[in-house]
């Protein structure tokens, strides 16, 4: 990631408060949260970047104070985070110590507990058993899941419904390659609808990984299934991201997933609890 690209969070600046109290005058850390390193020089008034700008302290310390954001350095430090008008959510960036996640309404998009984001995202690409081809990405997010897909296949068209959640991809220094990947298609819309102007058997491989059911049931009918059936060519196979299948909510959920796929079409659906999802085979 370019230098004029500065993301930080309280998992960078927390160390560098540690280095200036031990008397550091040079420490590591990462401008593109974790992605990547370089040394940085300390002194009395804050820290000087490798081209010679500098991040005062008091600018340090206000990041290092906030558990839940991700600050762009500018003149200042400003929160990644939005407002979307179109579906009444705010969208925000949330560190961990890997890749962030995206917090919508408050509810983080990947798995954080026991695991992060990047590992989530590895998670769902193993269960799909991707091969070269091309894949449906259903839900773009930030991006991951294409971006480690376009890795592996010919070709990857993702879909996300809301602008917004792509005005927090762009500011994430993990979701560049989203924007940068020549194989990556990006498509705005609803995939309820979008779908349908795919052709038969146009994939290998999907990857469904929609919100929760109270957000987006439409995303969880018969009908969409039948859609996710028709496109998939012979032999694909898709991955449906659902939730902790261990837990209540995940578990009943699940149930009737798994009978509406069958209804759709899909003739083998198998539990893959390891990355919180089904696998479906046409």
């Amino acid at each position: 990631m370019p230098l004029g690209f500065i993301v930080l969070s309280h998992y960078q600046a927390r160390p560098l408060l540690e280095a200036r109290r031990a008397g550091q005058s040079i420490a590591r850390t990462s401008l593109d949260l974790n992605r990547s390193h370089c040394d940085v020089t300390l002194d009395a008034g804050g820290i000087t970047l490798p081209d010679g700008r500098r991040i005062a302290w008091p600018i340090i310390e206000q990041i290092a104070a906030s558990e839940s954001g991700c600050y762009r350095i500018g003149d200042g430090a400003e929160k990644i985070q939005t407002y979307s008008q179109a579906t009444g959510r705010t969208y925000s960036l949330y560190p961990t110590p890997l890749a962030p996640t995206m917090l919508i309404s408050g509810l983080p998009m990947h798995r954080i507990k026991d695991t992060d984001p990047y590992r989530d995202t590895l998670a769902k690409i193993k269960a799909a058993s991707l091969t070269r081809g091309r894949v449906l990405d259903t839900c773009t997010g930030l991006g991951y899941t294409a971006i480690e897909a376009a890795k592996i296949a010919d070709e990857v068209i993702t879909i996300e419904l809301d602008p917004a959640a792509q005005e927090i991809a762009q500011l994430n220094p993990w979701s560049q390659p989203l924007f940068d990947e020549p194989k990556i298609t990006r498509i705005i819309g609803d995939s309820y609808d979008e779908v349908r102007r795919f052709a038969d058997a146009h994939f290998s491989r999907v990857i469904h990984d929609p919100p929760a059911f109270a957000l987006a049931g439409e995303l969880y009918s018969a009908d969409f299934y039948a859609e996710l059936f028709r496109v998939l060519k012979p032999g694909g196979r898709l991955f449906h991201y659902i939730g902790d299948l261990d837990s209540a909510s995940g578990s009943r959920t699940a149930r009737g997933v798994v009978e509406r796929l069958k209804r759709a079409g899909f003739q083998q659906v198998t539990p893959r609890p390891e990355a919180f999802g089904v696998v479906a085979h046409k």
